[in-house]
């Protein structure tokens, strides 16, 4: 799904500034333990897979909803394993600030393909292999991937800026 209709109506009003908006991120891993990514058509980045969580919609919901729209894929959470704010600006200029929520999710039926025209391609990776990923994505997954099973999030007092490369 492309930008839904109620961030285009704010942006008429408040143009390429910044928006306060709440996202998911889902960390997908098949039985072979591979991660699934998505390589943005925006940007023609790789990232795990995300989206915007809709007004009314639960957070868990949206994850599997966005899941489905840009994979194919039903998943479903297994915990909510990160909660962090990330700044964005896509190509256009606009600049988002997400409070976005990572789960770590199993896949319950589907075949990962390309299913909307937010993504270029979606493949599974192993964690030896994955490519370049920008900082949000790589703390998304490695708050997932982690032995400790509560939710990570930033220390109080550290920016983004803290986080490293």
């Amino acid at each position: 799904m492309a930008t839904p209709d109620y961030i285009v109506g704010m942006r008429k009003h408040v143009g390429h500034d910044l928006l306060w908006l709440p996202s998911v991120s889902a960390v997908v891993r098949n039985d072979a333990g591979e991660l699934l990514l998505g390589q943005r058509s925006d940007d023609g980045r790789w990232s795990v897979i995300s989206g915007f969580v809709e007004p009314g919609e639960q957070p868990a919901t949206a994850l599997v909803r966005e899941v489905r729209e840009e994979t194919g894929l039903d998943v479903a959470p297994v915990r909510m394993s990160s909660a962090v704010s990330h700044p964005h600006t896509y190509p256009n200029g606009d600049r988002c600030e997400y409070l976005n929520l990572g789960f770590l999710c199993r896949v319950v039926a589907g075949t990962a393909r390309v299913n909307d025209d937010e993504s270029l391609a979606v493949r599974w990776f192993g964690l030896d292999r994955l490519p370049e990923l920008d900082k949000h994505a790589l703390l998304v997954i490695a708050y997932a991937l982690r032995d400790n099973q509560s939710a990570g999030y930033l220390e109080p007092g550290m920016t983004w800026d803290d986080v490293p490369d």
